[in-house]
């Protein structure tokens, strides 16, 4: 699945951090005495000491010995009670989903109550690329905690939107957020949802939805604006950004998100007040000090744009975009020798990016 660059399409106001299915960090989930101590694990807690050292060990990132000290207990003394379970929850930490599954489905033969086996085999599915198979387990996990663990449930929403079951998508993201199922929020948060798993035709639909229902919805408007931008359909993007900040003068991001379209259409002055406005009301946002680089660079207007860059970069200076465009300003001022450790530095930092696991 092609993944959205979101230098050129800024989410504004991140609803939750999500996973990709490739080179996903581990999910937070609830967990039984295997991770963390837990009163309801009293099968687990009576092989406390069977199990200390391979748990110690586990804690101690060692993940390795902790298996192999768990195959031995294995060896040992075969059928030991809860050892299935402990094999899948270490084998999930250490991130080989295949054996993990392999474990916990042996764990559920041997203790079909084990909600936290299931929950680690519904995430272990996800993070093998099998979300049908994940969502029958995450949906009895819902089931099972009344308050529902809202990492499990994001999962579960994501789950759906990848197997193209949208309805009950929006149903999990409704229960995640304690809204109705069938509210103009509901869709607000799913085509955000949406739209940041690369299925915009689809978002800007349900983004369509709860502009429809409410058109007073904070942040709708918003919504909408960032996918015809995302289709490049500028002047319907700015109409739309247009009228969120009508509806919510106080939202930076807004003020941000009209700029960009501002700059996109070329229109300079009024994308550089724009974000002036942006940063008298968040001045903690780099978005809006890059973009602003970017247009004082175009306007002939170099050292104000290094100086919006330098702010930046201060807030984050490990953000590659800064950095090679302080290193293209530096070069038209003609201080080659900044230029080039800041392009240099730009480089290394997109390296790094790229050979991230």
């Amino acid at each position: 699945m092609a993944k959205v660059h979101w230098s050129r399409v800024t989410l504004a106001g991140s609803l939750l951090a999500c996973w990709p299915i490739h080179g996903a960090a581990m999910p937070r989930v609830a967990q039984s005495a295997s991770l963390v101590d837990s009163p309801h694990s009293a099968p687990y807690q009576l092989a406390a000491t069977e199990f200390g050292e391979a748990r110690r060990l586990l804690q101690q990132g060692k993940y390795d010995e902790a298996i192999a000290a768990l195959h031995q207990l294995e060896t040992t003394h075969p059928g030991m009670k809860g050892l299935s379970h402990e094999l899948g929850a270490a084998y999930y930490k250490k991130g080989e989903y295949a054996s993990a599954i392999a474990s916990l489905k042996k764990g559920l033969e041997e203790n079909p109550a084990d909600s936290e086996a299931e929950q680690l085999l519904g995430l272990s599915y996800y993070l093998s690329q099998r979300p049908a198979e994940a969502i029958p387990e995450l949906e009895k996990v819902q089931t099972w905690y009344a308050s529902a663990n809202v990492d499990a449930a994001y999962i579960l929403g994501i789950c759906y939107i990848q197997v193209k079951d949208y309805p009950n998508a929006r149903k999990a993201f409704a229960k995640m957020f304690d809204v109705p199922a069938d509210s103009a929020a509901s869709y607000l948060f799913t085509a955000r949802m949406l739209l940041r798993q690369d299925f915009a035709p689809v978002a800007e639909e349900y983004a369509h939805k709860a502009v429809t229902l409410d058109p007073q919805l904070p942040l709708a408007h918003q919504l909408l604006g960032e996918v015809y931008l995302y289709h490049s359909q500028i002047d319907e993007a700015i109409g739309e950004f247009r009228k969120e900040v009508e509806l919510n003068p106080g939202n930076a991001a807004a003020y941000y998100k009209l700029a960009d379209g501002y700059s996109r259409a070329q229109k300079f002055d009024e994308a550089e007040r724009l974000l002036q406005r942006s940063i008298w009301l968040d001045s903690t946002s780099t978005g809006p000090y890059i973009l602003l680089g970017k247009i004082l660079e175009k306007k002939g207007e170099t050292e104000l744009a290094v100086r919006a860059l330098q702010r930046a970069l201060a807030m984050d200076p490990n953000n590659p975009i800064p950095h090679h465009l302080l290193g293209q300003a530096y070069r038209d001022l003609g201080k080659n020798e900044e230029a080039e450790r800041e392009l240099k530095v730009a480089g290394q930092l997109e390296q790094g990016k790229n050979t991230r696991p």
